[in-house]
């Protein structure tokens, strides 16, 4: 059973609850940490695990791939900076939906909302979900690619899963949410380790320019990769309704989250060529499998179960995000009414998150993932 509401809340969290009127209204109860929480979780997902291969095919050299995972951060800082500021003038949940809307006028959030939510946010659930498949197949599959029809399947079960979860109740989803954002910085915090370790030993031989690309054309399909990594920095002003102390604590949590993501790829990269040689990388689907199979031995297992749970997190963070956008744009009227109905009894907004799941496995007919990244890559930062 649903219900309209009459005006434009959502329930992110379940941060909504009753009031007196019979509306759904919003409650301030996130800090700083959980703001912290929810950007990291956020930005990463599955780009640190699959776009180094993207990044290394389109640079050449490991030295200026690394150059490009710095810069990447740094490019994604100055967006992030920029929305620190646009949610402290601008306090409405939606982010750059309500900032357009605010600014330009209803056409060109109007634009910015179907690119969101017919493009970009579907096409990056779908990319995730695949990178999920993709490391809890690998194991079962050690010396050649997953089969595409395996593959493909299992991100539709992920998704379904996740689709559910988030109908079900937004504690739920929340409590995936947290589980699975420590079960990844566990998996990068080993990695790093090893890593440091191995530079302790001395092993910097791939680290250097050669072969280096430096077209134009190149470059730019690097930062596509590299950037796609950094996506979500602005996931927290979705939300901003719901963060205590907003003016105080959005530019505190982007300029933490920001710096942390940043240092944290840049080891994780490092880590990876102290062992891993430019060819293997660029051989290699799931590149923290190969580091594992080299390094760990009997536990290799132990590193895609980390990188699964942390990708399977990561489509549910997508998704309980970006069902709330669908639900924003169609309480301003600019997407189909039935989108504002919903649970009454669980406080879901149930048919927004249904019609993510279904576009997200409208994008699963493509399994190629290095495509679809350029695919959304272009849509995000021209759009």
């Amino acid at each position: 059973m649903s219900n309209e509401v009459g005006s434009r809340k959502n329930s992110q969290n379940g941060g909504a609850a009753p009031a007196e009127s019979g509306e759904i209204t919003l409650k301030a109860k996130m800090s700083l940490l959980n703001g912290v929480t929810v950007i990291v979780g956020s930005i990463i997902g599955s780009g640190i695990f699959v776009s180094p291969t993207g990044v290394l095919m389109h640079t050449g050299s490991v030295n200026l791939s690394l150059i490009v995972w710095v810069v990447s951060g740094l490019f994604s800082m100055v967006g992030a900076y920029c929305y620190a500021e646009l949610g402290t003038m601008i306090t409405k949940s939606g982010a750059d939906y309500a900032y357009i809307m605010e600014t330009f006028g209803p056409f060109m959030a109007f634009v910015r909302l179907w690119i969101e939510c017919m493009i970009v946010r579907p096409c990056s659930q779908a990319i995730v979900a695949l990178t999920f498949s993709v490391y809890v197949l690998k194991p079962f599959f050690p010396s050649c690619t997953p089969p595409e029809e395996a593959t493909t399947m299992l991100a539709i079960c992920c998704i379904l899963v996740l689709t559910f979860v988030n109908c079900w109740d937004v504690k739920w989803a929340t409590k995936v949410q947290d589980i699975f954002t420590f079960a990844k910085l566990l998996a990068l915090f080993v990695i790093i380790a090893t890593g440091g370790y191995q530079l302790f030993l001395g092993k910097t031989e791939h680290f250097n320019f050669e072969g280096s690309n430096t077209q134009v054309t190149s470059i730019a399909l690097s930062f596509y990769s590299g950037l796609f990594a950094y996506n979500g920095w602005n996931y927290l002003n979705f939300i901003i309704e719901e963060l205590k102390d907003p003016v105080k604590n959005l530019p505190r949590a982007i300029a933490i989250s920001c710096t942390l993501v940043t240092v944290v790829y840049v080891l994780t990269n490092v880590a990876f060529y102290t062992t891993l040689s430019p060819n293997e990388v660029l051989g290699s689907e799931a590149v923290a499998v190969t580091y594992a199979e080299r390094l760990f031995g009997m536990f290799a297992w132990t590193i895609p179960v980390f990188v699964a749970l942390s990708t399977f997190g990561a489509v549910n963070g997508i998704l309980l995000t970006s069902s709330r956008l669908f639900y924003a744009g169609a309480m301003e009227g600019q997407m189909p009414e039935i989108l504002t109905m919903i649970q009454i009894q669980r406080l879901t907004p149930t048919p927004a998150v249904l019609i993510m799941a279904l576009l997200s496995l409208f994008y699963l007919f493509s399994s190629d993932i290095f495509a679809l990244i350029n695919y959304v890559g272009f849509a995000t930062w021209v759009g």
